[in-house]
């Protein structure tokens, strides 16, 4: 006899991951004439762990669901990604984890007082760079500084033909010169430090209070965590804003691109250094060396150059290690060990 209105019906759809949890995903079905959104889970654990730790689902990803008439929906895959942010794994002998994707734009948000660090700004640049989108510095709390443009020309000269933008999202100023990265169909992705005034900023593009906000230490213009989880906010003009939590743990990983792009001006004066293999210390004929010594290059960013050098040379050993890992767990559970068969005595 043939069932009609089973409710275990399923139905295959492309969703888009607007929200991740610990144990359960936020989905948008995008085939729906209308935004429906639904609870999703993963297919299965082992399923990705075969694959690869870097391909759990994320914010701003793809995926084919399985959806049936009660609402529940089962991830059954990621579709390929445009372009990815990564952070470091804080368990060792993990790979790391995606924590965006498919974004245009990474809007790097700085605030314009005393946690304002240059360092930080290095790192968030180099790994925006290696996600494949289009950094963006936004600087904040124009209305709290007295020297706005002190920190625009820092970053302009740390970051030659980086856009950067001097906002206020309490008064509004300088809020115009943001929406030229927004509009239909585009995604921003927000990467900052707590208490830089992320949610504040979000807050503003919405034109409503979405995200709450935190208090600042007067002592060190630092703030406590107001996003506790990963999460996609959908904008009246069709666009996306990806945001994060404060990141604690945010490496280059294995950033050949980035690194190259954020520090092209060593890279250019390593070009000119007598030996192709100079590590830029006390080598004879070292242009990098001889540019710090007559002040062209501060001596700061070559230090940090160095220790996001070295981070990149870690990462890729631990990456290296981890998915060697994973193929020994990926082998052993497709040939599972037989216990041996002792006869009795």
């Amino acid at each position: 006899m043939e069932h009609t209105g089973n409710k275990t019906e399923n139905t295959k759809a492309t969703a888009l991951i607007t929200a991740v949890h610990r144990e359960r995903y936020e989905i948008l079905v995008e085939q729906e004439t209308s935004d429906t959104k639904l609870n999703a889970r993963l297919k299965t654990g082992v399923y990705y762990q075969d694959k690869g730790g870097e391909a759990f689902p994320t914010v701003g990803d793809r995926v084919r669901i399985q959806t049936n008439r009660c609402g529940d929906a089962l991830i059954l895959e990621t579709l390929p990604r445009t372009s990815v942010f990564y952070r470091e794994n804080p368990t060792p002998g993990m790979e790391r984890q995606a924590v965006a994707a498919n974004f245009d734009y990474v809007f790097l948000v700085m605030s314009m007082n005393h946690d304002f660090n240059q360092n930080r700004l290095d790192r968030y640049l180099t790994a925006a760079w290696e996600s494949g989108a289009t950094p963006v510095v936004i600087l904040t709390k124009k209305d709290l500084c007295e020297e706005p443009e002190y920190y625009v020309n820092l970053v302009e000269r740390q970051a030659p033909g980086v856009a950067v933008c001097a906002v206020s999202a309490v008064t509004g100023e300088g809020m115009e010169h943001v929406q030229r990265y927004l509009g239909a169909g585009k995604t921003v992705v927000l990467l900052g430090s707590s208490g830089v005034g992320k949610s504040t900023f979000v807050n503003a593009l919405c034109g409503e209070t979405v995200m709450d906000t935190g208090a600042i230490r007067e002592d060190d213009s630092k703030g406590r965590h107001t996003t506790t989880y990963r999460q996609m906010i959908l904008l009246s003009d069709g666009s996306r804003v990806i945001d994060t939590p404060g990141m604690r743990v945010l490496g280059v990983g294995d950033a050949k691109c980035g690194m190259d792009t954020t520090f092209s001006d060593i890279e250019e004066l390593a070009q000119h250094c007598r030996f192709r293999d100079c590590r830029h210390e006390k080598e004879t004929g070292c242009a990098v060396q001889e540019a710090v010594r007559d002040g062209r290059l501060p001596e700061r960013r070559l230090l940090n150059y160095k220790k996001l050098l070295a981070e990149a040379a870690h990462a890729k050993r631990r990456e290296e290690t981890a998915r060697k890992k994973q193929l020994r767990s990926v082998e052993r559970k497709k040939n599972p060990v037989r216990k041996k068969q002792y006869k009795a005595e």
